[in-house]
């Protein structure tokens, strides 16, 4: 299972917030929600989106952009437009000045902003968690990438802006689905994008031996690996391999694999009641303190204290009185 197959079957793509914007210019939403990675469908109108030291990028019907946390970014009107609302961590929603605008903007149950029949409808799609796999494939998409309409699956976006406008049964279930495939298409695109140069996991899949090894690594992520056997399982020197693979994935294969192991470890932290042992086998630790240590060094706390808080504090969902 792949970093992006991973992210997808775990606990954020079932608590992802989507939410229908519907605004009238001028407006500007400076988001500081500090989410993991944001998905963002113009359906009709346009929006500018604007993240820190990037390049501005204009959105018109049929585009969509994804946006990398959990730096802040503007969507706007124009590029230049003063910020009128603030979206700040859990998707509160306020003025600059502080004042609360969740009751004043919602418009339903998963319909927000200015207007109800706004000149600008935006579908957006947020997966807040910024741990485990998520970063593993966020690491594959620049900080703001935007796709052209030929390059997002119209039948994709007909179908969230249908969920989203449409409750009924499974509602939820079918939102998160409709995101995860059109997350899936936008980084497939990214990758395939010849101009695509950051080294990632993904960058990786398009070189053969490279994607050979990284097939095995995720399959297998508890084996006893070392860069002499994946280069043997690839059919290259390992000289070869480790250079390939350092030039594509932008890591060593075991730094990455360690990378894979944690985030792998860190998604069963957040999703099941499996002990500290029992984890720290499944990813290829010999022993509980081993894994508890290099997993404090990589995410800044250690296995329990990682878990307690997303236990007791479970995501909230789009109920509309919010962002």
């Amino acid at each position: 299972m792949d970093p992006l197959s991973a992210f997808l079957a775990g606990p954020r793509a079932r608590a992802a917030f989507t939410l229908r914007v519907v605004m009238d210019p001028p407006f500007a939403i400076d988001v500081q929600d500090g989410a993991a990675l944001t998905v963002i469908v113009v359906a009709r109108g346009h929006a500018w989106v604007i993240s820190q030291g990037g390049t501005p990028q204009l959105l018109s019907p049929g585009q969509a952009a994804t946006v990398r946390g959990p730096a802040p970014y503007l969507v706007a009107d124009t590029p230049d437009r003063v910020p009128s609302v603030v979206i700040g961590p859990g998707q509160s929603c306020h003025t600059p000045a502080g004042d609360h605008l969740e009751t004043t903007m919602a418009d339903g149950v998963r319909t927000w902003g200015n207007s109800t029949h706004g000149e600008t409808i935006l579908l957006i799609g947020t997966y807040q968690s910024e741990a485990a796999a998520g970063r593993l494939v966020t690491s594959a998409l620049p900080a703001l990438a935007a796709f052209t309409e030929q390059e997002t699956d119209p039948d994709l976006l007909r179908m969230l802006e249908r969920e989203l406008t449409s409750p009924g049964l499974g509602q939820e279930s079918a939102l998160d689905r409709v995101l995860d495939l059109l997350l899936l298409h936008l980084v497939r695109v990214c990758v395939e994008r010849s101009k695509l140069d950051i080294p990632s996991w993904a960058a990786g899949t398009r070189d053969p031996v490279v994607a050979k090894a990284l097939t095995l690594l995720h399959d297998e992520p508890a084996a006893p690996w070392t860069v002499a056997e994946l280069a043997r399982r690839a059919h290259v020197s390992r000289a070869t391999l480790a250079a390939r693979f350092h030039t594509a994935v932008g890591q060593p294969p075991m730094t990455y694999l360690t990378a894979w192991r944690l985030a792998l470890a860190a998604d069963r932290l957040a999703s099941s009641a499996a002990t500290t042992a029992v984890i720290a086998a499944e990813v290829g630790y010999s022993n509980a303190f081993t894994f508890s240590a290099a997993f404090t060094r990589a995410y800044g706390t250690n296995p329990t204290s990682y878990r307690r808080p997303r236990q007791a504090e479970p995501l909230r969902r789009g109920d509309g009185s919010r962002y």
